[in-house]
């Protein structure tokens, strides 16, 4: 592929049982393409997979659950395959360790795990002097990342190649583990201290991303993007996100080829001139209520795509979800349709619905900007 075409694309990426993440497109996505997704608390009714905290330190145990998940995946929704063809084929690897909390543990917070659910932060925020006193650390010493390096050791031996990615977030996500709530009265009346929290949290993700990836490549496994994650970006300005955050987002854009914003599902519309302006932007994402033709024009080159509520799929009627479908294939398209998050108690048939939609939407013709 050329840089003229999808080379520094990215699409919507969900492993079972993981949260999303993105990664390389590769040229052959559709112009309606749909990423599922769904929430542990599906795969542990549907399978028993157990997602307590050996699902995310012993690989093996993992593979052994990706195994079954994509097996109960084919077997729900037979017609879209989405648990792939060859159940063996599966590989040891990274996706869903630690859920969102790797970078979060690496600077100390603990990690509550849950047998069907994503692990959740202990509220233990770090005072002013524990901020002032960071710094990056040396990641082997630390133990959850020493933990992380030994299982891919496992992988490696086991099966050969590293696949997978963890999931490290973006740098206000990040502090608001580290800090709680407090990190927005910091932008305020102590912006030196945040400034130094975010610096901190820039450099730890960045160390940590090649660190992993330089393990992936000598398994054959090359990474060259990174994504971070938006999601409380909405309590912020777009003013404050410009001044205080953007920097930190271009300097993790910098130091790798490919790079993608996961803005979550909000109004997309404060940040998206910004976003566009850090260099080459490879994935946004955005909800309903954006101004989807607007994202288009300004992110022309990018692969776009749109964050659908679970709760919207489970509650809309299927003329409203066609509409909604409809209108992102107009005014959005080519692009994601990323489907998270969906929980236990949906019928799959509103999911196979979904999809039936969605490829109905490939004869309406997308507007142009």
């Amino acid at each position: 592929m050329t840089e003229s075409g999808t080379s520094h694309m990215l699409r919507s990426y969900i492993a079972p049982g993981a949260p999303a993440t993105r990664c390389p497109c590769d040229g052959t996505e559709s112009p309606m393409r749909i990423e599922f997704g769904f929430t542990p608390r599906w795969y542990h009714q549907r399978c028993g997979v157990d997602f307590g905290e050996r699902w995310h330190r012993d690989p093996i145990y993992r593979r052994e659950s990706l195994v079954a998940m994509r097996r109960a995946l084919n077997e729900h929704f037979p017609a879209l395959r989405l648990g792939g063809a060859d159940l063996e084929d599966s590989l040891g690897n990274l996706d869903g360790v630690h859920g969102a909390l790797t970078v979060a543990m690496i600077f100390g917070i603990p990690g509550e795990y849950y047998a069907d659910n994503w692990p959740d932060a202990v509220q233990a925020y770090l005072s002013d002097a524990e901020v002032e006193a960071l710094d990056v650390p040396n990641l082997p010493s630390i133990p959850v990342f020493a933990q992380v390096l030994e299982q891919m050791d496992v992988i490696e031996r086991e099966y050969g190649r590293i696949e997978g990615y963890l999931n490290w977030q973006g740098v206000l996500n990040n502090a608001f583990r580290l800090r709680g709530n407090g990190v927005l009265t910091d932008l305020l009346i102590m912006p030196d201290l945040i400034h130094h929290l975010f610096d901190v949290i820039t450099r730890t993700m960045i160390e940590g991303m090649r660190c992993v990836y330089e393990r992936q490549r000598k398994t054959g496994v090359v990474v060259r993007h990174a994504t971070i994650s938006n999601c409380v970006v909405n309590m912020v300005s777009p003013e404050i996100y410009r001044e205080h955050l953007m920097p930190y987002d271009q300097r993790i854009s910098d130091s790798f080829e490919y790079f993608g914003i996961h803005n979550c599902a909000w109004n997309v519309d404060p940040y998206i001139e910004d976003y566009a302006r850090i260099r080459t932007l490879g994935y946004v994402d955005m909800g309903l209520e954006s101004d989807l033709a607007r994202a288009k024009a300004l992110c022309p080159n990018t692969r776009r795509a749109l964050m659908y509520t679970p709760k919207a799929l489970a509650s809309k009627s299927l003329d409203e979800l066609y509409a909604d479908l409809s209108r992102v294939r107009r005014e959005l398209s080519p692009c994601d349709i990323v489907m998270a998050d969906i929980d236990h108690d949906t019928p799959d048939e509103r999911v196979i619905a979904f999809a039936e939609l969605a490829e109905k939407t490939l004869d309406i013709p997308p507007n142009e900007t």
